[in-house]
């Protein structure tokens, strides 16, 4: 027999070290715990969770209802009406297929002349409009952080950005027909990897929701954005994504 390894003394030492060691992780997890599964009680995440979790309800129950069908009656049913379909033209904008005929009339149409009038920077926002803003916000936070600092050659910062605070009708125009960089930020220049996308599905409430909520915070503050403005550019919509040549300059952040 190995006597050293088999050394009593050893294995008694062994045994209250890792019973030391785990009692150690499970006070810092107990420490730790709150800080992990805050953002999971934060109303907005919250609201997302439940939103997500009711439409993955929804699909579930249709899809087993649709199990109960024979699929011979139903593939014959959808056929019948997709033949008895007419193709008719988009009415929609924010469905445009780039490249698509469709497409390049938009591009091709001159952009109407809308005057936005700013709102006042120092009235009240509504609290409900913030926190809608926030949950709106998630769809942003991949690319431009959860505090507005930017990731590194992906997007800009929104924090102190000088475009941010400028005027609303940028990020309006910008929210409905995406952007393609390069743009200079707070004096760094930006060439995005790819566009930013353009977020029309929105609701016109929603996009001023998220616009107000992203022009006060993260140390930013500027007027509100209201859906009225946002309608008011919906004619934005279906064309090529803008470039800094298509914005009004702003006045740069001190």
């Amino acid at each position: 027999m190995d006597t050293v390894s088999d050394n009593p003394l050893k294995r008694f030492s062994s045994f209250w070290l890792g019973l030391i060691l785990f009692g150690a992780f499970g006070v810092l997890c107990l420490v730790l715990g709150p800080y992990l599964t805050a953002e999971k009680q934060d109303p907005a995440y919250r609201a997302a969770a439940d939103k997500r979790l009711a439409v993955k309800a929804e699909m579930e129950a249709a899809q087993a209802e649709s199990l109960k069908v024979d699929p011979v009656t139903v593939f014959a049913k959808t056929g019948a009406e997709l033949l008895s379909v007419t193709p008719g033209a988009v009415r929609d904008n924010a469905q445009v297929v780039p490249g698509s005929a469709r497409a390049e009339v938009l591009a091709a149409a001159p952009s109407e002349t809308v005057e936005i009038v700013e709102n006042d920077p120092n009235a009240a926002i509504d609290p409900a409009v913030m926190e809608a803003g926030k949950g709106q916000y998630i769809l942003c936070q991949a690319c431009h952080g959860p505090n507005g600092e930017g990731v590194p050659n992906l997007a800009p910062p929104l924090a102190g950005s000088e475009w941010v605070n400028g005027p609303v009708v940028n990020l309006i125009r910008i929210q409905l027909r995406g952007l393609m960089g390069p743009i200079t930020v707070k004096g760094t220049e930006y060439t995005f990897a790819a566009p930013m996308v353009a977020q029309a599905f929105q609701t016109d409430e929603q996009v001023a929701a998220v616009l107000t909520y992203v022009r006060n915070s993260f140390g930013n503050k500027a007027s509100a954005v209201t859906p009225d403005q946002v309608k008011a550019l919906r004619g934005e919509v279906g064309k090529p994504p803008l470039t800094v040549e298509d914005l009004i300059p702003p006045t740069p952040q001190p």
